[in-house]
């Protein structure tokens, strides 16, 4: 009878020393070289990095994942030791085997992880004890500035104990679930993309300002646009992005600056607003 790999057989290879490494590098280096092509690929890379270098003993099989994790990725920093913890395990035991599966993972997880991260991280924290520590500062009370110390301690301390967490979860995601990992994947590059579709609307603004007079008719050209579709500019502009982005030679800062001039040439034509 053929041997199988099961838990029980299967010997770790990472060890908390590990993941402590990987926790410090992702607090004080998940934004370094941070770019508007790949974002935060290079501070996710150079997380991951001591951890493929224990995993991947061969020269080609490590140039490969070290290439894969530095593709686009851009999520909130407090939120994303979740994400790395959870690629850590997934990797551990499927090697490079993985490969797909982190990559959705990573592809679907970012966006709604930076949304979650943003609203309790960057506006719920800040606003409620920023404003308590102001206001008591205003009045001369020290106390404020302690309450504001104590509270970035205590998001330090929560970032730091997210990577252990994804690492378990992750652990258990190729145990318990190994099977249903590809349904995974597909349910969470659903809800990345949704999350994106639901941001279009919301984040960018685009209109059409001409106005066609012809007599006493007036006929707005904006106003027939939303009867199609509301936001349907901003649809059409991130489709164009997405479009030119299939192509061999294009890079995301080509599109962006193609984009911007496009626009700028548009909009001194009163075409877009």
């Amino acid at each position: 009878m053929a041997n199988t790999k099961t838990e029980v057989d299967f010997e770790k290879v990472l060890k908390k020393r590990d993941l402590i490494a990987a926790n410090f590098r992702w607090l004080f280096g998940s934004q370094i070289c941070w770019n508007y092509e790949r974002m935060m690929s290079t501070g996710y890379l150079y997380s991951i990095l001591p951890t493929l270098r224990k995993l991947y003993k061969n020269d080609d099989d490590l140039k490969d994942m070290m290439n894969m994790h530095n593709q686009f990725f851009n999520t909130n920093p407090m939120v994303g030791g979740l994400i790395l913890g959870m690629d850590m395990a997934i990797e551990e035991r499927e090697k490079k085997a993985s490969k797909e599966v982190v990559t959705g993972l990573k592809t679907g997880l970012m966006g709604p992880f930076a949304g979650v991260g943003d609203t309790i991280f960057g506006v719920i924290l800040p606003t409620i004890f920023g404003s308590i520590a102001a206001y008591m500062g205003l009045q001369g009370n020290v106390t404020g500035v302690v309450i504001w110390v104590l509270v970035n301690i205590l998001v330090v301390g929560a970032r730091f104990a997210l990577l252990p967490l994804g690492y378990r979860q992750g652990a258990k995601l190729v145990t318990e679930f190994a099977d249903r990992l590809n349904a995974l994947t597909d349910a969470a590059i659903l809800l990345g993309v949704t999350v994106v579709g639901a941001l279009i609307p919301t984040v960018i603004t685009a209109t059409v300002p001409f106005v066609y007079k012809s007599g006493k008719v007036e006929l707005k050209m904006q106003d027939m646009l939303d009867q199609i579709m509301p936001s349907l500019v901003p649809v059409l502009l991130v489709a164009l992005i997405y479009t030119l982005l299939g192509y061999k030679k294009m890079t995301s800062t080509k599109a962006i600056l193609l984009v911007m001039v496009i626009a700028i040439i548009l909009y001194n034509l009163k075409i877009l607003g």
